[in-house]
């Protein structure tokens, strides 16, 4: 007969035993989930997104009233998203979407050359072939799925100019707009969405970040303004070719354009809010400028409608007496904290020119120009607002010049534009090469409309400027660093290319229509008298040809510095 202990004892051995089984069991059901994420996460899928919708079941609640929601894929093979919407074969209908590949051996630079014939003198320029869908094929598409390439180069540092990537790009774009363009004329509820899938975003340029519904893991849903993006498609593919100032037909006025197309508009009754944006930061050495470009905006727009605002953003440098000298000659002031380049030397010229990102905040206006205050407008530049993000004139190579921009402001834009700082390298460390990174797909304006004060033509010594541009940009040493007698860029030999008399008159005559309090503010200083002293003996010293040293400065500024 046992004893109490050995009872007790077996009980304590059979309790131990089912907790160890107990145990093991947890084990082994903890291992079999593991082997499952684990096998998850190899076939490429994040197991943190399994609860989550997948795109269609994101977009398929616009489509209640539909029995067959029709699908087109772009750049994707029909067999394997058969297999992703199999759970939905019932209610889609998946058509591929056949295109010509645009031709291998052609390059970025062919559709964005240094030059071309604005002037159509000797042949009208034209763009290479980028083939497009037939468009009337797919009338009737409600969902654009797209696989973006990624292009050779790095996102990180660089950005991408990849010619099949545009392609794609623009056929997922032209074929949003002709399924639905009628369609959304008439009735506002017809929807419109594009998923782009992979690991490669779409084209900015092309797709807004406003318009993106949602971005998750490996794909990216759109419901795109129709209207913005409809103009976007009638720009040419590149810069091969100036760009038209009309919107849908080709008829509009760029007035009546802008009141229809801006469907966003924040004044509907009153159209689109627009604005001339400049920016100045880290000193008080462009104020002089700033008001001169105020005043020859205004002497530009004399019989046109007040209605377009002046707008500009400073910083804390700009102080109480330039800052009242500013509104005086028409700018709406807004202040800003300045962005540093992460790229730029500490002593660099250009190191706090990402400030001028900030023209993105302006979200209480439709469409800006921005314009850097080393320029004059001659002629009525009011036109160009009817142009899309991002319109610039040619600079070098397949860059534009970021002096004169046509802009859509936008906060997660400048958002997006922040979080590149620090990894897109620009080639000169500033705003411009920062900008011509994010936008590589940029819409060519006419040179004339920010005509560059560079002579580089062999044996032209008279640098004389064309009579029929929109605006100068004064590159080299500014007019008001400068005695008015001439263009004292001439003293310094590096400084040739800029040096032109022309110029410097024209500047001059605005200036002169200034009132007296506002020309004070472009005084010049005790140090810049003293440069201009010193290059000038310099230039006598070295007996340079223009002989500009030999000229007589009658200034009357020389007499009375600012500071």
């Amino acid at each position: 007969m046992p004893s109490k202990f050995s009872s007790h004892s077996n009980s304590m051995s059979h309790s131990i035993l089912k907790r160890r089984n107990f145990y093991v069991f947890l084990i082994l059901i903890s291992l079999s989930i593991f082997m499952f994420v684990f096998s998850i996460k190899y076939q490429g899928i994040n197991v943190h997104e399994i609860t989550k919708p997948s795109w269609f079941e994101f977009i398929v609640q616009d489509f209640h009233s539909k029995a067959k929601i029709k699908i087109g894929l772009v750049n994707i093979n029909p067999r394997s998203m058969d297999e992703k919407l199999d759970a939905y074969r019932s209610r889609v209908d998946i058509v591929p979407i056949h295109f010509d590949h645009v031709d291998e051996n052609l390059k970025w630079n062919d559709f964005f050359p240094e030059w071309i014939d604005e002037e159509e003198k000797v042949h009208k320029p034209k763009c290479p072939n980028m083939p497009m869908p037939t468009l009337k094929n797919y009338k009737d598409i409600d969902v654009l799925v797209a696989k973006v390439p990624c292009g050779e180069q790095s996102m990180e540092e660089k950005g991408i100019r990849d010619v099949f990537r545009l392609q794609v790009n623009l056929v997922v774009a032209n074929l949003a707009v002709e399924a639905k363009w009628l369609q959304k004329l008439e009735s506002d509820h017809r929807n419109m969405y594009v998923v782009f899938v992979g690991t490669c975003a779409p084209m900015i340029e092309i797709f807004r970040c406003d318009d993106l519904l949602m971005h998750q893991s490996d794909y990216w849903i759109y419901k795109p303004d129709l209207k913005r993006l409809k103009q976007k498609i009638l720009m040419p593919v590149g810069s091969c070719q100036i760009s038209p100032g009309y919107a849908e037909s080709g008829k509009e006025t760029w007035r009546s354009y802008l009141t229809q197309s801006l469907g966003n508009n924040k004044s509907n009754d009153q159209g689109p809010k627009l604005a001339y944006v400049t920016v100045l930061h880290s000193s008080e050495e462009y104020v002089c400028g700033a008001i001169t470009l105020a005043q020859s905006i205004l002497l530009s727009r004399k019989s046109i409608s007040k209605s377009i605002d002046l707008v500009l953003l400073a910083d804390d440098s700009i102080g109480l007496e330039s800052t009242r000298g500013l509104k005086a000659a028409g700018w709406k002031i807004t202040r800003i904290q300045r962005i540093r380049s992460p790229f730029a030397n500490e002593k660099a010229y250009n190191r706090w020119n990402y400030s001028k990102l900030r023209i993105w905040q302006l979200t209480m206006y439709d469409k800006i120009i921005f314009i850097d205050s080393d320029l004059l407008v001659l002629k009525n530049i009011d036109s160009f607002f009817a142009y899309p993000q991002l319109s610039a004139a040619p600079n070098e190579d397949v860059i534009f010049n970021s002096g004169l921009t046509v802009v859509e402001p936008s906060q997660c834009m400048f958002e997006y534009m922040m979080n590149k700082t620090s990894k897109v390298k620009p080639y000169n460390g500033g705003d411009q090469g920062f900008v011509n990174e994010v936008f590589t797909w940029w819409h060519r304006l006419p040179s004339k409309i920010n005509y560059m004060k560079s002579f580089k033509i062999i044996g032209d010594n008279k640098h004389q400027i064309q009579k029929d541009v929109y605006t100068i940009h004064y590159l080299g040493l500014k007019p008001w660093m400068c005695y008015r007698d001439y263009d004292c860029n001439w003293d310094l030999q590096d400084h040739y290319v800029y040096a032109s008399d022309s110029a410097n008159e024209v500047w001059w005559k605005v200036y002169d229509t200034m009132p007296k309090h506002l020309q004070s503010y472009c005084a010049m200083t005790k140090k810049s008298n003293e440069n201009f002293v010193w290059n000038r003996k310099l230039a006598k010293n070295a007996s340079l040809s223009d002989e500009h040293w030999r000229i007589e400065v009658k200034d009357a500024r020389k007499m009375k510095y600012l500071d």
